[in-house]
Order: C-alpha cells, then structure tokens, then sequence
C-alpha cells in the first residue's frame, strides 16, 4: 500500500488523548506484522486509569539501523471545520488529505510503513525499528514508558543507531527543539458568602507568590543569561495562567490555582529556576506539583549525523523549531532529528490537513533512509 492508503486506514480511529489508543495500537501493530516486523506491545494505565498501548517494532537483526519514531494520539476535534462531516472521515480534496491527526501524525506514520512496504521480502543488513507511543500530546507519558521498559529501545541506545521522530518539518532536518516544564502552584482558602467572615479568599495568599513569577518571567525574557539566538523565539516563554474556578460574584474563592508552562532551551537551568517558584510556593504556604517535564533535544548542528540527513534529505541546512516532541524523553539517544512530512501550521486546526505531495516525498525520504541505514 502507498501512505495514501494506510492513513486513511489510520485516521478513522479517533485515538484522543483522553481516550484508549488500543483500537489503532491494534491495527498499526497488525500493519507491522504483515511487513515482517517483530512488535514489542506496552500497555499502562494513565493517570486516568484509561489504557494506553505503545509499539515498537524491529525488522531485521544486527546492530546499527535506522529507527523511526511516531505517535498514535491526536487532540480534540470539537471544532472541527474541514470539508467532510466528521474529522475521523479521511477526504481528499484539491490534493489535500483532511482529517484529525492527517498532518500530526498518523500521515508521517503511513509514510514510513509505506517505506517499508516498498521492501518486500528483501533481507536487511541492519534493523529497522518503528515506534509508536501513546500520550505525546499530553505530556509524552508513552514516550518515558518506552524509554524505561522496551528491550528495542535499550538496543537503540546500545547500538548507537540513527533516529528520527518524524514530527511535521515540512521534511526539514530540525536538530533541536526546545523542552517542556509545567507545574501548578494551588492556594487552599475557603467558601462562603463574601457577606460573612466566614470565608478565606486563596487568591490573597497567590498574589505575593504572582508577584514572583512576574519577576522570574520578566528575567528570562530581558536577560541574554536565559537566551539561546538559536530559536525563535530565543526565550523560555515562560506562561503563566491564574483561576480560581468560582462560579458567582459573591462566593469567597475556596482555591486559586496557578498554571505555569515554560519552554527550556539546551543550557537552561531549569533547577535553579524551579528552585525559586517552590520556595516561593513553600514561604505562602501553597502547594506545587509538576506533573510535565521533557528535556529539549539537541544534536549539533555539524555532527556527522546531521550532514547524512542534510546529504539525503537534500536540505542545504538544518533548523530547530519551538515545540517538543517525544524526542524530550529519549535523551539516551545521541544520534536523533526531527524529520517529517506535513506542516506544524496545520497541526491541531480546525481543518487539519496534509499535502499529498507532502506525503509521497516522505515516503520517499524514508525509503532513502531505510536504503542507506539498514541495507547498505
């Protein structure tokens, strides 16, 4: 089948990240199967208690290869705007395929089992591995599983093998992209009508602890302490929001909950940054918790891994991007880029798209690579 063909197989799953993934875990892990892979299968239960499956497969034997990294979860689609009824209708129109998770990221995975569909029976000289996670668009919670219990991944780092997360890039080579922090500070008060006494208003205790915030967001904006000129923007942004989730005017709010997400760059230090909020947090008597960290991704931007991708991918330079992706929980892996079909502005839209063409030249770029990395 050519990448067309599998995802639209793909995206009728409607796999959100609230939601199990085990439907489409089930059918990717059976495409992969057919294509001669040996399919590791990872199950856990999040935070939710809802089942999450993770996939990583190896075809071949030997050491080195090439490995491929996707995700099978997508965001919401409430909003949903695209041509076609439902987002989990896959429709081709003006040489667009929409639908939610065409672009990010189940279109970058049709690509690469077509790659791999386009070796037949033929012998690899080193393995290929595909994985598939759960959770990347909440927090990479299948990427740490991965990383922490997969007998194919450990041979990964051992092995020192290639790796992409194929992550839209518009097929750009992106050596870096930033990592992802994000913690709440909650204040207890307590409930009652703002007429009595009776009530304890949690936002009096927040606005010293905002205070500090306000001071530490405006020192990584303006300081070239916290600056890295290789992204854009070359900050943390550093996010912060505040509610207390009452519902009427004259209720004392009972809680107030700050919500901060930061981006840290290759060199930030994160700790001494973390260090300020929870002292902060601990001298007003309020609760932290971090529920999100992911490390940025960085290989250099002259390594000879770098210049093999450029090489293939027929790219004259390599980029960094904004975002994260599951690479934030793979920092054994010292040979890793992002590359991709498909655009981020089309990521997470309402109308979520990918070019055809875009999915062709992936498919082709990942058979360059299977080619170069695992039959050579």
């Amino acid at each position: 089948m050519n990448a067309v063909e599998y995802l639209k197989q793909l995206i009728p799953f409607p796999s959100v990240s609230n939601t199990s993934n085990a439907a489409i875990s089930n059918r990717v892990a059976e495409m992969l199967t057919e294509l001669q892979f040996e399919v590791e299968r990872l199950e856990y239960d999040d935070p939710n208690g809802v089942r999450k499956v993770s996939l990583v497969a190896k075809r071949g034997s030997g050491t080195g290869g090439f490995a491929y990294f996707a995700h099978t979860d997508v965001v919401p689609a409430v909003d949903w705007k695209g041509p076609q009824k439902s987002p989990f209708e896959p429709f081709v129109q003006n040489n667009r395929l929409y639908g939610r998770g065409s672009c990010d990221m189940k279109g970058s995975l049709a690509c690469i089992l077509a790659a791999a569909s386009g070796l037949g029976n033929q012998r690899l000289s080193a393995p290929l591995y595909v994985t598939c996670t759960a959770d990347e668009e909440i927090g990479f919670g299948g990427a740490a599983d991965v990383a922490r219990r997969s007998k194919f991944y450990r041979e990964m780092v051992e092995h020192d093998v290639r790796c992409v997360i194929g992550e839209p890039t518009e097929l750009s080579v992106v050596y870096a992209h930033k990592g992802v922090v994000g913690f709440h500070v909650t204040a207890r008060g307590r409930a009652a009508h703002s007429s009595t006494r009776a009530g304890i208003n949690a936002n009096l205790a927040m606005i010293p602890f905002l205070q500090v915030m306000k001071e530490i967001h405006d020192e990584t904006e303006t300081e070239i302490a916290w600056r890295n000129d290789e992204f854009d923007p070359p900050t943390v942004s550093w996010n912060i929001g505040i509610n207390d989730h009452t519902h009427a005017y004259n209720i004392t709010p009972p809680q107030s909950i700050c919500t901060v997400y930061f981006r840290p760059m290759p060199g930030t230090d994160v700790d001494s940054l973390l260090d300020r909020v929870k002292t902060a947090a601990d001298s007003n008597g309020l609760e932290y918790s971090e529920p999100i960290r992911g490390n940025p991704l960085y290989t250099p931007p002259d390594s000879e891994f770098v210049r093999e991708m450029l090489a293939l991918s027929g790219n004259d330079s390599a980029k960094t991007v904004a975002y994260g992706t599951d690479g934030s929980m793979f920092s054994e892996l010292n040979r890793i880029v992002v590359f991709g079909p498909g655009g981020i502005a089309q990521a997470h839209t309402h109308d979520e798209f990918i070019e055809l063409d875009q999915l062709e030249r992936g498919t082709q770029s990942y058979s360059r690579l299977i080619e170069e990395f695992c039959l050579k």
